[in-house]
């Protein structure tokens, strides 16, 4: 269910609202109702492509609103849906008249459903299920009809904790047989062997578990008070606008403030809602996940166990909030999760908790020789800044002097490797697409119903004037995607990555709501994040929902994986406006060639031929919907999955013969702070393992000048 995904939780392009529209002040006694007033003024007034509230609004959000109080359609029967239906559309004319009577209806019906659903799922776990019978079992739940009876919803519920328990039941008889093999005795026969339990016992054993994480699920959903669910009916209302517009309660705006402080504790890693499942969206650069260097984006964390704890906790089905609050934890410790990698294989692994480095989200050099010609790598992981002091520490300024320590060494070409980059601020790609041209626009703005606004790097002067590669893939969104464009307009640089990039090409305000009430006695009111801009490209293409689409397209894991802004839900559309002037670089004189020879060496790269192979079985398993429920069946499934990732082995395995050094500052670091050393070592054993890096460097060993590079800068960006 897209709709649900923590959209928040990706770095965005944000700003603050001072809009003047938010002058105006209301006052209501009626909390509820004063936050639907609030939230459908500033949305009509400030949102980018405001909705017309009608009854096609209104059935949307119908539809929405009970697909996240009830994905699995296990709550309300089939004569609820009718006795709600009457409410269809006429929630345009509830939301006018700040009417909360849908709300109340659903809500009340909602929770006497979840109090009968106890005794359910707790009478159908007290019964052992036949895992030898013929029985499938369908994940699809849009699907699903509605139950008309309690003996049906009792099926409903019976199939799904099947499902659930057969999981459990194989990882106990996984673990059985492992613990067999590893512990044999002198007769030839395993302790284990000896003790082994039954498949009744381990059957009993699995309905245990599943209800333990029933039980646990349920106490959380006894915990979420009207106010929560309440926020729920506000953003299936919200949501309908665009995916980055998204209402935060009072507690949801605090854990908002600190992420954009730039301070996370934890284990490092972004995570967003789909369905019932918490989904990885981003490793935090120098976080805890990124130093033990097993978690990755689009792995399910299933269960989560604490250091003090002999079993783990179940969050299938969990809020994210409450699922949040089991992996994170005081620094030091340690938390185990059980995940579901991408190729659907389940691992554990255990994570030291910390508090994110933040020096591991700034820019990093590193130089590289290839046929007696030296070229450098820089990784920018976010367009980051100090809000409050843009001549600080930012991106650009950064950028600007990993160039110039560069130049020093007499490198002949850089690839800026914006992989996995998520955005950041605005003013930093400006400013550092000015590094790599004279002067000229590198994005544009427009604001809804005002007229566009050019931003545009004014400096002559050119920090580096050589051979440039930049690198995207699908998560290499927002900013990243303004400065790969940017550059691809002026032929500036080769773009080498995905078939195109995340997509998001809008800008967020988020307006603390408080602000707008007058003589609030009601208590915090939240924030609103609403979209109020888009920008588009210098030759007038928007990048919303097209990215950047790149010169040379290379497959990675996730290429035929849905994790764009096309594949939200109500999405901006692409749209086009004027382009304005510019000049294309013209000091290369064998772009196009250096392109097409390019394309021919990915052609016929093994390597990649092996990860394309390897992304399309990973959406064959991602895409699967039917599993059966008879045992062997289930198990012979897993063995071949297994057996045939096998083949894919030989990815991780892949080396260049090339070797990468830290630059002369760093290394005088290193001899005091082994800890560093240790970083870029490990990021040059990436680097010399990484063939898309090895193909930007064959693409700066073809790009010829029309011109000697200047190794010494002779006038510098300010």
């Amino acid at each position: 269910m897209k709709r649900n995904y923590k959209l928040l939780l990706l770095v965005l392009l944000l700003a603050f609202a001072s809009c003047s529209f938010t002058t105006k002040k209301f006052q209501d006694p009626n909390k509820d109702k004063l936050l639907i007033q609030l939230i459908t003024y500033v949305l009509e007034q400030g949102h980018f492509n405001p909705q017309e509230i009608n009854d096609g609004f209104s059935e949307a959000v119908f539809t929405d609103y009970l697909e996240q109080l009830d994905p699995f359609k296990r709550y309300f029967y089939a004569s609820d849906i009718k006795e709600f239906e009457a409410y269809k559309d006429q929630l345009d004319d509830q939301i006018r008249a700040y009417d909360v009577s849908f709300f109340n209806l659903t809500h009340e019906r909602l929770l006497k459903r979840i109090s009968e659903s106890k005794e359910i799922y707790k009478d159908v776990l007290s019964r052992p299920f036949d895992f030898s019978s013929a029985e499938e079992f369908s994940t699809d739940y849009e699907k699903l009809d509605y139950v008309n009876s309690k003996k049906e919803m009792k099926e409903r519920w019976r199939q799904q904790l099947k499902f659930s328990t057969i999981a459990n039941y194989d990882d106990l008889v996984s673990d059985q047989e492992t613990i067999a093999k590893t512990d044999i005795s002198e007769d030839g026969i395993s302790d284990s062997q000896k003790e082994n339990k039954s498949n009744i016992e381990l059957e009993e054993e699995a309905r245990g578990a599943t209800q333990r994480s029933l039980d646990e699920l349920y106490d959380f959903i006894d915990d979420r008070q009207r106010k929560d669910w309440f926020a729920v009916y506000i953003n299936a209302i919200v949501e309908e606008f665009d995916p980055h517009t998204f209402y935060f309660a009072p507690e949801d705006k605090d854990r908002f403030d600190v992420a954009m402080s730039g301070n996370f504790e934890g284990i490092g890693a972004r995570l967003q809602k789909k369905m019932d499942a918490t989904i990885v969206n981003e490793i935090i650069s120098g976080g805890p996940a990124w130093r033990q260097n097993e978690l990755e984006v689009g792995d399910q964390i299933m269960k989560v166990r604490q250091e003090d704890e002999e079993e783990a906790i179940n969050i299938v089905g969990m809020r994210l909030d409450d699922a949040i609050k089991f992996i994170k934890g005081p620094k030091g410790t340690n938390v185990t999760l059980t995940l579901k990698k991408v190729d659907g294989t389940i691992e554990d692994i255990t994570i030291k908790r910390d508090i994110v480095e933040l020096e591991e989200t700034y820019a990093k050099s590193s130089t590289v020789i290839k046929d007696d010609k030296k070229f450098g790598v820089i990784n920018l992981p976010k367009f980051y800044v100090d809000f409050e002091d843009y001549n600080k520490r930012n991106a650009a300024s950064d950028i600007k002097l990993e160039l110039e320590r560069l130049k020093a060494e007499g490198v002949e070409g850089i690839i800026l490797d914006l992989r996995n980059n998520g955005g950041g601020s605005l003013q930093t790609v400006v400013d550092m697409g000015g590094l790599f041209i004279e002067d000229g626009p590198i994005v544009q703005v427009k604001n809804a119903g005002e007229p566009k606004e050019v931003l545009k790097d004014r400096d002559k002067s050119i920090v580096w004037d050589g051979p440039l590669v930049i690198l995207v893939n699908e998560l290499s969104a927002s900013a990243s995607e303004i400065l790969a464009a940017a550059m691809q307009d002026y032929k500036r640089a080769i773009v080498i990555g995905s078939k195109q990039t995340y997509g998001k090409g809008t800008v967020q305000n988020v307006l603390d709501l408080n602000r707008m009430v007058r003589q609030n006695s009601e208590g915090d009111m939240g924030a609103l994040k609403f979209t109020t801009q888009k920008f588009y490209r210098i030759n007038g293409g928007s990048t919303q929902l097209e990215g950047v689409k790149s010169d040379v397209v290379v497959p990675d894991r996730y290429s035929y994986i849905n994790i764009g802004e096309k594949d939200q839900e109500n999405p901006l559309e692409w749209d086009k406006i004027d382009a304005v002037d510019y000049k294309v670089w013209e000091s290369y004189y064998d772009y196009d060639t250096t392109i097409s020879k390019s394309k021919e060496r990915m052609a016929n790269n093994e390597q990649l031929k092996l990860i394309d192979a390897n992304a399309q079985w990973v959406k064959r398993i991602r895409d699967r919907e039917m599993y059966s429920l008879n045992y062997d069946d289930y198990r012979k499934t897993l063995a071949n999955n297994e057996e045939e990732s096998k083949r894919f082995e030989k990815i991780s395995d892949y080396k260049t013969n090339l070797s990468f050094q830290s630059l002369p500052y760093e290394i005088k670091l290193m001899d005091k702070d082994s800890v560093l050393r240790e970083k870029r070592d490990r990021w040059h054993t990436s680097l010399s393992k990484d063939v898309y890096i090895e193909e930007a460097i064959n693409v700066l060993n073809d790009l010829k000048m029309t011109y000697k590079i200047k190794n010494v800068a002779t006038s510098v960006k300010n």
